[in-house]
C-alpha cells in the first residue's frame, strides 16, 4: 500500500512538472538575484524639485549607480522556503532585469512593509512596475529610472498608470474635467496621455481591488505588440495601446523593454514573480480592443 502511494505521490508531481512546463512560465526571481541588475540613486528630502543633486561647493553628487555593494536596499529573503525580494525603500532606485522582454505575460505578488522615509512619511506607500524600459537610468525627475510606461503600485491606486519621461499611451478612459484625472472606464474611447499629447501622463485605475493591508496582491501584466493590459487580483483596471515615445521629436513605438521594480522610500515586499512569453493576445482581452 505505502508502495502504492508512493508511485501515485511522483506521478502526480511529474504532471504537475509537466503542466508548469507547457504554462511556459519562467521564474524571475531566486536567492542571488541572479536575473537583475540593482541601480541606486540618492535618498531624497521632502524639499527636492527634481534637479541634479549637489554639495556644498555647488559640485553634482553623482548617484550611487549600478550594482554597488555595501547597501541593502534590496535584498532576498526566505519566507516559508520561498523566496521574497524585500525593498527597503531607503534609498530610491529599482531592480531592472538583465534581458529585454516583448510580448509576454508578467506577473508578481506584492505586500507592503511597514517602514516610509523621506519624502514619502506623510504620503501614501509607494512603488511601480516599470515596462518596456529602455535607454539609461537616472534621467528622469527622480535622477533614477528609465523611460518607461509605469504599472503603479500604491495604497489605494494599485494599477494606475503614469507615463515616464517622454513616453506616451493611449488608455480607455473617462474624459477629465477641471483638477479631475482621467479614470480608467472601459466603455470609454482612448484617450491619449503624455509627452505630446493635451492631457499629462496619468490615468486611475477603473476600481481599487487591494487586498488589506499586510496581505499579498497579484498582479499582472499583459503587453502584446502596442497594447498592454494592467490587472489587479484578477480584475482588469487599465487598458492601453499605441505604446510609444518621443526622441528628438519623433514618435517611436515603445512594445519592448526591460522590467524595472521601484525603490521609492517605502518598505515593500515581492514573491512570485515570472514571465511567459505570448504568440498572441489572449482571448479573454480580445474584446477590450473591440
Amino acid at each position: 500500500m505505502k508502495h502504492l502511494i508512493s508511485i501515485i505521490i511522483i506521478f502526480f508531481g511529474f504532471v504537475s512538472c509537466n503542466q508548469q512546463k507547457e504554462e511556459g512560465w519562467t521564474n524571475l526571481l531566486d536567492l542571488d538575484l541572479s536575473q537583475w541588475d540593482r541601480y541606486l540613486s540618492y535618498s531624497f528630502t521632502n524639499s527636492y524639485d527634481g534637479s541634479m543633486p549637489k554639495d556644498d561647493a555647488g559640485n553634482a553628487i553623482q548617484p550611487i549607480g549600478l550594482n554597488k555593494d555595501g547597501y541593502k536596499v534590496f535584498t532576498v529573503i526566505e519566507e516559508e522556503n520561498e523566496p521574497v525580494l524585500k525593498v527597503s525603500g531607503e534609498i530610491y532606485g529599482c531592480v531592472v532585469t538583465k534581458q529585454e522582454y516583448e510580448n509576454y505575460h508578467f506577473r508578481l505578488k506584492v505586500k507592503w512593509g511597514d517602514k516610509k522615509y523621506p519624502p514619502r512619511e506623510k504620503l501614501l506607500k509607494d512603488s511601480g512596475i516599470m515596462y518596456h524600459s529602455i535607454g539609461e537610468l537616472g534621467t528622469d525627475y527622480w535622477r533614477t529610472w528609465m523611460l518607461s510606461q509605469e504599472f503603479q503600485i500604491m495604497e489605494g491606486h494599485m494599477g494606475d498608470f503614469w507615463s515616464q519621461q517622454t513616453s506616451a499611451i493611449d488608455v480607455r478612459a473617462y474624459m477629465p474635467e477641471y483638477i479631475m484625472n482621467p479614470v480608467a472606464g472601459f466603455d470609454q474611447p482612448f484617450l491619449k496621455l503624455g509627452t505630446g499629447e493635451d492631457i499629462d501622463g496619468f490615468c486611475l485605475r477603473s476600481g481599487n481591488y487591494e487586498n488589506s493591508p499586510g496581505e499579498w496582491n497579484t498582479l499582472e501584466l499583459i503587453c502584446f505588440e502596442d497594447k498592454s493590459i494592467h490587472i489587479v487580483n484578477g480584475h482588469v483596471v487599465m487598458v492601453l495601446k499605441h505604446s510609444r515615445y518621443i526622441n528628438n521629436g519623433k514618435t517611436l513605438p515603445l512594445t519592448k523593454g526591460k522590467i524595472q521594480l521601484q525603490s521609492e522610500a517605502t518598505e515593500v515586499f515581492y514573491k512570485d514573480i515570472e514571465i511567459k512569453i505570448l504568440d498572441d493576445l489572449p482571448s479573454a482581452y480580445l474584446k477590450f480592443y473591440e
